[in-house]
């Protein structure tokens, strides 16, 4: 994140954290976390529960979300939480 102030990395990681309070209230998981992967620019977020929708769930709870919320990574995946 070069060239960056404190002030937008902190913002940027209140977009993160605000996304995956979205996704577990959408998931209704009781419990979720993430990482950020910022050489490949990727976020990973798990979720507890996740594992009970199926594949065209998610994508249909998921991606109004994710279009919504365009926080400029390559890659958004979401996990079971293990």
């Amino acid at each position: 994140m070069p060239d960056e102030t404190e002030q937008e990395y902190q913002a940027w990681h209140e977009d993160i954290e605000y996304l995956v309070k979205i996704l577990k209230e959408s998931f209704e998981s009781t419990n979720a976390s993430y990482y950020v992967d910022e050489i490949n620019e990727i976020l990973y977020v798990e979720l507890e529960g996740l594992d009970d929708y199926s594949e065209e769930e998610i994508v249909e709870i998921a991606g109004p979300i994710l279009e919504e919320l365009d926080l400029d990574f390559e890659d958004i995946f979401l996990l079971p939480l293990s």
